[in-house]
């Protein structure tokens, strides 16, 4: 803005010594414009806008101011996808069950990463609460491409499935790293496979007051506006919404395929900072204010049965299942 001011100030001192026939500019007025008018404006012309002469196209050596956001991610540590879990006593048995982190949290640390290659962000920040094993799924975030990570933990006997800590409490904790990073974009998975809450996203927002996008498909980040075009998966197909920054976006399975961690970024990820909070410190109420009465296998299906021909598998859709009239 200074620039465009004092190039304006160089032109119209320019255009005023032209009109009165002034062969010696004053003193005080910058060295292009210390010649003849016309030569003086013709300098000037290809000193601030890279014109050759008068008639020639004008080329703007500045650029629009393009934001580059701050991305926070949160990954949550639960039972591996291909884990059958056992319940034990009405709950889920985690002893001796290998976690990873959760799926839909991979993508939300690719999409980050995507927009950290892309130069559309300065750093990602990978942030993970519970007890002290997450630090192994934050070291995976690292090796994906993060470029730091926040471990908030909690007492190793809390649970983190919803059995104790719950997304009211997780937001809450949230909240308050962003404002500490002062993060532009979070991005969050849609949900956890071990809850299926899909709750902490919208939670977030809504205590930041910062609009959200829950389900996202596809993110582009708009230059023109510092915002963000995103296609977000309904029920009945696919629309597409244009927020501004910052923002919450929750994402959905078709955003992106996650990257393996590869065996170089694997070492450089244990060089990389983990800060430590403590959840006790950070002045946010954990305890749960929903009660899981019980948990419960479902039930085994029956074994199946081999028809011949279709005639004989309407017969008992129809006589048999009663599925069919």
């Amino acid at each position: 803005i200074d620039l465009v001011v004092s190039s304006c100030s160089v032109l119209c001192r320019i255009l005023s010594c032209s009109q009165r026939q002034e062969r010696q500019p004053t003193s005080n007025i910058p060295l292009v414009a210390r010649q003849t008018s016309q030569q003086g404006f013709a300098a000037a012309l290809q000193f601030l806008f890279g014109c050759t002469s008068i008639h020639s196209k004008p080329k703007l050596y500045w650029q629009p101011t393009i934001h580059i956001m701050k991305v926070l991610v949160g990954i949550k540590r639960v039972v591996d996808y291909a884990v059958k879990v056992r319940v034990n006593k009405g709950t889920v048995d985690l002893a001796n069950v290998k976690q990873s982190m959760n799926p839909f949290c991979e993508i939300a640390v690719e999409e980050a990463v995507r927009l950290k290659e892309a130069k559309k962000a300065s750093e990602v920040v990978a942030v993970s609460i519970g007890p002290k094993q997450c630090t192994e799924t934050i070291r995976t975030a690292l090796a994906m491409g993060c470029d730091r990570g926040i471990h908030i933990t909690t007492d190793n006997n809390l649970r983190t499935d919803y059995m104790d800590l719950q997304p009211f409490a997780i937001a809450q904790l949230l909240k308050k790293v962003v404002e500490q990073e002062a993060s532009d974009l979070v991005l969050l998975g849609k949900q956890s496979i071990d809850s299926d809450c899909g709750q902490t996203g919208p939670l977030l927002a809504g205590m930041m007051g910062w609009p959200q996008v829950t389900f996202a498909s596809n993110l582009q980040v708009n230059d023109d506006d510092n915002g963000f075009l995103i296609e977000r998966e309904t029920d009945t197909g696919s629309e597409t919404i244009r927020t501004t920054m910052p923002a919450v976006v929750t994402c959905d399975l078709r955003l992106n395929e996650p990257r393996y961690a590869t065996l170089p970024n694997i070492m450089k990820a244990k060089k990389k900072k983990v800060d430590t909070l403590a959840a006790a410190d950070m002045g946010v109420d954990l305890e749960a204010h929903n009660r899981v009465v019980e948990v419960m296998e479902p039930p085994p299906r029956k074994e199946g049965v081999k028809v011949e021909d279709v005639e004989e598998l309407l017969a008992k859709l129809r006589d048999e299942a009663k599925l069919i009239k």
